[in-house]
This record gives C-alpha cells, sequence and structure tokens, in this order.
C-alpha cells in the first residue's frame, strides 16, 4: 500500500528535532508527524521567523522524510479544561502565563488559531490535538447529573471551538481531534454529540487512535465506519486488557506501566487491537493518510520498539483488491 508510515514525536520531545530525524529515518520511516513542543516545532517562531519554517522541511527533506501533519494536544487540552496545576507541566510559558484560569484557556484558543496559520505556513493540511473537556469529570453521574450540565458543555464546546475552526477554514487546514478520555469526544456517541454541536462543519474531524476506544470495549474499525468522511488522520497505538480480578478499566488510579493496572498501551502489534479488521475499513472508506506510529509501551526499550513498530506497520498495510475474487467466472 502506498500510505506513509510516519512517526508521531510526541514521545520523543526531549530529542533535538536534528537528532530524531536521523532516528526515524534509520528505523525506517517514510516521515514524522511533529509536536508542537520541545524543539520539533514551535508555533510562534514559525509565524515570526521568515525562514522558520523552510529550514524545519530542509531538515527533514535532508533525511528524506515527510511531514504531512503536526500535533498540538497539549495546548489544545487547555481550550475546554477547567485549568489546574497540572496544566502547568504540559503548557508552554507563553500560554500559561500567571495561571489564572479564564486567561489560559483564552491563551489557549489564541494559541490553537495560531497554529492553524502557522501549519498554511509550513504546508500541512492537517492538525491533530486535543480539545479539552470541562464535563470529563461529570462522566460517573453520581451526585445525579442534569442533561442540562452534559448540554452545557457541548454547547461550550461550541461556543470556545467555532471561533478557532473559523481560522482553520480561512487557512484550508482541518483540525482532527484524537477522540481520548478527558476529551469533549471520547467515543463513538459523544464523537457523534459534538459534530452536531458544530453543526458538522468540515474543518473538524478525527485523528482515529484505536488504543483509546479498545479499552473502553468500543469497537475501533465500526468507528471509521461510522465517520468515513471525518477520519482526516490515523494513529497506530495498541494496548491490552488485563482484567485479572482484581483491576478493572477505570485503572485504579495506577499510572501507566504499573503491572496492577487493568489496562495498558503496548507498542502497536504486541496488544488486542484488531488492527486487520482496521486497515480493511481503512480501504473501505478510500483513507489514503498516513498510518502514524504513537510509540507508548512503558515495558520495551522505545528504539527497539519504534523500529519494530515501522515493520509491524508495513506488513498488515495491504491495498484494497479492486475486484471480486470470482471475477473469473462471470460471463462476459
Amino acid at each position: 500500500m502506498s500510505r506513509l508510515v510516519t512517526l508521531f514525536t510526541g514521545q520523543w520531545a526531549d530529542l533535538p528535532l536534528t537528532d530524531m530525524a536521523q532516528k526515524a529515518k534509520s528505523f525506517g520511516y517514510d516521515g514524522i508527524e511533529l509536536a508542537c513542543w520541545g524543539d520539533h516545532f514551535d508555533v510562534p517562531r514559525a509565524l515570526a521567523e521568515s525562514n522558520y519554517c523552510d529550514q524545519k522541511r530542509k531538515l527533514l527533506e535532508s533525511h528524506g522524510l515527510k511531514c504531512v501533519a503536526i500535533s498540538t494536544h497539549l495546548v489544545g487540552q487547555a481550550v475546554l479544561d477547567s485549568i489546574d496545576v497540572r496544566h502547568q507541566a504540559i503548557l508552554p510559558p507563553h500560554v500559561w502565563g500567571d495561571g489564572q484560569p479564564s486567561g489560559v484557556n483564552a491563551r489557549a484558543a489564541d494559541e490553537m488559531k495560531k497554529t492553524a496559520r502557522a501549519a498554511k505556513k509550513f504546508g500541512v493540511s492537517v492538525v491533530n490535538g486535543f480539545t479539552g473537556s470541562s464535563i470529563w469529570h461529570l462522566n460517573y453521574s453520581f451526585p445525579p447529573v442534569p442533561s442540562s450540565m452534559i448540554d452545557d458543555g457541548f454547547k461550550l464546546f461550541a461556543e470556545r471551538w467555532n471561533p478557532i475552526l473559523d481560522v482553520f477554514g480561512e487557512c484550508g487546514v482541518r483540525f482532527a481531534l484524537e477522540v481520548h478520555p478527558t476529551e469533549i469526544a471520547f467515543d463513538l456517541h459523544t464523537a457523534e454529540r459534538a459534530l452536531d454541536a458544530i453543526g458538522h462543519r468540515p474543518e473538524f474531524g478525527f485523528n482515529f487512535d484505536p488504543s483509546h476506544l479498545l479499552w473502553q470495549g468500543v469497537d475501533p474499525a465500526r468507528f471509521v465506519r461510522h465517520f468515513p468522511d471525518r477520519i482526516y488522520h490515523v494513529h497506530i497505538k495498541d494496548a491490552i486488557r488485563r482484567l485479572d480480578g482484581r483491576s478493572g478499566i477505570l485503572a485504579s488510579h495506577l499510572n501507566f506501566g504499573d503491572a496492577r493496572r487493568g489496562w495498558d498501551f503496548r507498542s502497536p502489534g504486541r496488544g488486542e487491537v484488531p488492527f486487520e479488521e482496521i486497515i480493511r475499513a481503512l480501504n473501505d472508506i478510500g483513507y489514503n493518510g498516513p498510518l502514524s506510529v504513537e510509540w507508548e509501551d512503558c515495558g520495551m526499550e522505545r528504539e527497539f520498539g519504534a523500529r519494530e513498530a515501522c515493520q509491524f506497520v508495513r506488513r498488515m498495510d495491504f491495498a484494497p483488491s479492486g475486484r471480486a475474487f470470482d471475477a473469473a467466472f462471470e460471463k462476459a
């Protein structure tokens, strides 16, 4: 199949991009999906410096790498979230500012608009990321949650994100939400509701990541087929459930990598994600974008994992047939 196999750099932001590009090429990737943190892609510099984007392109091209998407998960999270001390660790200082919650929300929204403009300048048409959520903490309905509170959460999503999406539309760039716990959309039904809230505008779609659906019990391939015109980008990431009767899918307040958790992420091909069915579903909807490895496995050395993951994606990707297997028996 001709789909690009790329590597998301978010989990490698401790390395300078010069090193990351060399490693990605040596692992066998066609390109990289640049994170908007570390030194991989700096939105303010991209807009302020006339040669910044050209220099990034030249660096990637010198390693034979392509880039068709950038990702801004960390800043996007702060647009809708109720801000607390946790956000300071993930936000750039100019977005965090004095930490006053409403100011952080506003600066994060402004940074998202700038990210759309930077993406256009850099020459990519998709920005992946998070939206945050003001209602995630209401997921378990006790004390009982009035439906009006959930309605208000989706109204706030539309209120804060429509102006951002207006800029994405002006720039000819699409925003791809990674459907994920703690976001306004975390499964199929909430993804539908998010689209309804913004009138199904074309600037908003999904960065499909099956790992976040699997442990919830959502069929990843069914998600793809349910949103055939909204899969703007694909992450390849795996997960596994370890429901041993002691820990459940809520994971017991145990951090990733703790063997007592009821589920955890795995290197692609080493978990339970049904990649065979996902590739068939992607073929059915005509998805020709990249398959981007988001490598997260606390139990495996990351360079070994990233190299193996690239090989795995190439093995499991395939083109649709284009003909019925029994076409030879058809009458002329």
